[in-house]
């Protein structure tokens, strides 16, 4: 029978359980607060399928945006069930705090009806959730469904690694093979070096690797950033082996077996609630710039129509979050057929070929009106990274392989760089719009994005665009 299903549908897995144990945790309540005698209020049982309905969506809303969702294979039990308690809490107080604004006492028999709730969903959706990682480590002890790996280092480190997964079975790591640019051959522990470093892109879809943990020395820093830069542009997992004295000293947060600390190198930047919130508010920001700015937009339209022949609107191919390519709006700013006879170039002060409109729209950042359409959509946020176009960014990963990890997020129409007024001439340019892009997407917050917003604005009204 096969099993992996419990592994890789662990989402949808705990979706479905979740809806179950929230619906049964209602029908429970409702017969012990108007079926068991003990209240005098009555109710026929039809009246149940509605509120069971829209409390199990309820709690699920609530669960999704706290990321109880999240792939966690082989998170402990207690944590599982202290992870249920916590999401419950919230959402019971919230429901409890509602019901004290009422005129209904504030411990009346109702209210503490929800005590009783709130016992009902942990016992259930808890109790599901310890079923759920009971099961999930009898296959990890088994062996089923381990995640495939790759360790990057045939090294003493790289070897105590392969022991570890080995003898602690619970890390939930089959080892493929190792990856060494330095050793072409060999073996440990029946798992034989199966390629260098520039094999990884052939060798990651072709043997499904989910894993990839670095156990490079710190002298070969230049080769981790290399591996980070090219396992960046796969839905893969990285981890890697901190130095001791970071271990020591507490200069990193660590998982993994005992004595085999692991650093996950691009953790979950926002917790889901903020990530909703970022969502929402590009979508109301969208909406009130698109509103406000229509009149202005047929202006705008008018004047490149008079300006110049061509399009209105400029559409390019942009890569955008995960490596995917989508088609990304401008008001055009230069000629028609502008890249015809010079091909794709990186963007420069006073270039001819930059209609007199164009030149307008550029200082005032108008050009960039149409991409809001794009934040609906939902390839673009308002904040985040600029997206490259795809020769470029093939050129600039080859050159700045930490570039990649610029695509765990999505692409934005503003940023932290744009904010300072940096734009991308050449690869020294974009070297230090990377640290400002890392320094972003390491500190990610509402806050920030709020700040950058109101910054740009600013800078929009400096006509510092180009």
């Amino acid at each position: 029978m096969n099993l992996t299903f419990i592994r890789y549908k662990e989402r949808y897995l705990l979706i479905i359980l979740d809806f179950l144990a929230f619906f049964t945790a209602h029908c429970v309540t409702f017969t012990i607060r108007f079926k068991s005698g003990l209240f005098h209020n009555t109710y026929e049982s039809w009246w149940l399928m509605w509120p069971a309905l829209s409390t199990s969506i309820y709690w699920m809303i609530i669960s999704a945006l706290l990321g109880q969702y999240r792939p966690l294979y082989g998170l402990s039990r207690l944590d599982s069930i202290w992870n249920t308690i916590k999401t419950t809490f919230i959402g019971i107080m919230f429901i409890y705090i509602i019901l004290t604004l009422s005129d209904e006492p504030l411990m009346s028999k109702g209210k503490v009806t929800f005590l009783v709730y709130w016992a009902q969903l942990v016992l259930f959706a808890g109790g599901a959730r310890i079923i759920l990682r009971t099961v999930q480590h009898q296959l990890i002890i088994r062996g089923i469904a381990l995640s495939p790996a790759l360790i990057i280092g045939f090294n003493d480190r790289g070897k105590d690694l392969l022991e570890q997964t080995i003898r602690h079975k619970t890390m939930g790591f089959k080892v493929i093979g190792f990856i060494d640019d330095e050793t072409a051959w060999g073996g440990y522990q029946d798992v034989k070096v199966i390629g260098r470093i520039n094999d990884l892109e052939k060798l990651i879809p072709a043997y499904n690797i989910l894993e990839v943990l670095i156990a490079l020395p710190k002298e070969k820093e230049d080769l981790t950033a290399k591996v980070i830069g090219i396992v960046g542009q796969f839905k893969v997992n990285m981890k890697i082996m901190p130095e001791i004295h970071q271990v020591i000293y507490g200069q990193v947060r660590t998982q993994g077996a005992p004595g085999m600390p692991l650093i996950e190198v691009f953790p979950h930047l926002m917790k889901p609630w903020e990530l909703q919130l970022k969502r929402l508010m590009d979508i109301v920001i969208s909406l009130i710039v698109l509103t406000l700015n229509f009149p202005l937009m047929l202006i705008i339209a008018a004047l490149i129509i008079i300006d110049s022949p061509g399009p209105i609107i400029y559409a390019q191919k942009r890569v955008g979050k995960g490596g995917r390519e989508f088609t990304m709006f401008k008001f055009r700013s230069m000629v028609k057929d502008a890249e015809k006879y010079t091909g794709a170039v990186w963007a420069e002060k006073n270039d001819p070929r930059v209609t007199r409109i164009g030149k307008f729209l550029r200082k005032s950042h108008l050009d960039e009106i149409p991409q809001f359409f794009n934040v609906l959509i939902g390839n673009m946020s308002v904040v985040g990274p600029r997206p490259e176009r795809k020769i470029f960014y093939e050129q600039i990963v080859k050159e700045v392989p930490l570039f990649a990890r610029r695509l765990n997020v999505k692409p934005g129409i503003t940023g932290f760089g744009q904010m300072l007024g940096r734009y991308n001439a050449n690869l020294d340019d974009v070297k230090i719009r990377l640290g400002m892009d890392m320094q972003y997407i390491n500190n990610m917050s509402i806050g920030w994005d709020i700040r950058i917003i109101f910054q740009t604005i600013f800078e929009m009204l400096k006509g510092t665009g180009q």
